[in-house]
């Protein structure tokens, strides 16, 4: 071996997954015991499997489409307001920093992370309401991603990434099978809180003296000390009590701020305007493309699904802006000159 070469390590796949198993924490999904792909591949001989999923996600085009798909205000001009591609962004780093001080998997919990908005329709949340009524039962973006990943872009991911992505929502029962999949559910809800918060108040919606003084009595004044505290509430239940769990004095705060949230913010009555107005523009896409269906991309027209399915996928698909400008296109031509 010359000199030079002791610069560096050439750590292997095999050799990533025996660190795995020597010092991840038993609770840790390890890559070698993946149930596999729904299509059986080669192990790449560097990555390992949660590693290529991880990859895989970063380079598809329905990640990348998250950019341009909001997060709480519709179709927003500021630079500064958190689009789904930056909410994603801020998850996963929330989501690394608690699999790494509880030794679980950080490569799975990072393709998690990544892949979890990808199903998100134009509009936020609203776009989940306004699909629903097409569907059977109730049109999830959780549910959604899965199909992206599966279905509309399929790119083989593992079976435990899949399954973080289903459950990464609280609603979705049974939960996620991993411990895992349950950091992206705290990730998750402890980024939207604290993001959508400054979002308000850029936005003038807040200002920081709304703030409830029982929530600045637990987390303090706006800042990021907010995440710290609640990273570390995560961390400290969850070594305490051997399973995912927040502090109770931390979970109750980021309860009673979140009730705040919904009603100053998310269900404030101009939010309610804006999603009247972006479920009448979804469903009169729906409505035009399943009269319509030869409009649509050929490639939403070659997935082996119903008509109606693929006029959902292909809406759904969307950002905030296509949405807008091809409704403007068939309803209000003249506003698209």
């Amino acid at each position: 071996m010359t000199d030079a070469s002791r610069s560096f390590l050439h750590l292997t796949r095999v050799d990533r997954e025996r660190f795995e198993q020597q010092h991840l924490a038993p609770a840790a999904a390890k890559s070698a015991e993946s149930r596999g792909r729904k299509v059986p591949e080669e192990p790449d001989p560097i990555r390992t499997a949660y590693e290529r999923d991880r990859d895989r996600i970063y380079h598809s085009k329905a990640f990348r489409r998250l950019k341009h798909k909001t997060q709480v205000f519709i179709n927003p001009e500021g630079d500064h307001v958190v689009t789904r591609l930056t909410h994603t962004l801020q998850v996963t780093q929330i989501g690394r920093s608690l699999a790494v001080a509880l030794g679980l998997n950080e490569a799975l919990t990072e393709a998690i992370c990544l892949g979890h908005e990808v199903g998100h329709p134009p509009f936020g949340h609203t776009g989940e309401v306004a699909l629903t009524p097409y569907f059977e039962g109730e049109w999830l973006h959780a549910e959604h991603s899965v199909r992206v990943f599966d279905v509309l872009e399929p790119i083989n991911l593992s079976w435990e990434v899949l399954d973080g992505i289903r459950a990464h929502t609280w609603k979705i029962d049974p939960g996620p099978a991993t411990a895992e999949g349950m950091i992206c559910r705290f990730a998750d809800r402890i980024a939207y809180l604290v993001h959508d918060m400054f979002d308000a108040i850029r936005a003038g919606v807040l200002r920081p003296s709304d703030i409830p003084a029982e929530t600045l009595a637990v987390f303090g004044e706006p800042g990021s000390q907010w995440i710290f505290r609640m990273i570390h509430a995560v961390i400290d239940a969850s070594h305490k009590e051997g399973t995912l769990a927040m502090e109770p004095d931390i979970l109750a705060a980021m309860t009673r701020f979140r009730e705040f949230m919904f009603e100053r913010v998310y269900q404030r009555p101009e939010a309610v305007r804006q999603a009247e107005k972006a479920v009448k523009i979804l469903r009169d896409l729906v409505d035009y493309f399943l009269e319509h269906p030869a409009e649509m991309p050929e490639s939403y027209r070659e997935q082996g699904s119903s008509e109606r399915a693929q006029v959902i996928d292909f809406v759904a698909g969307m950002t905030d802006r296509y949405a807008l400008r091809v409704h403007d296109e068939l309803f209000r031509p003249e506003a698209s000159v």
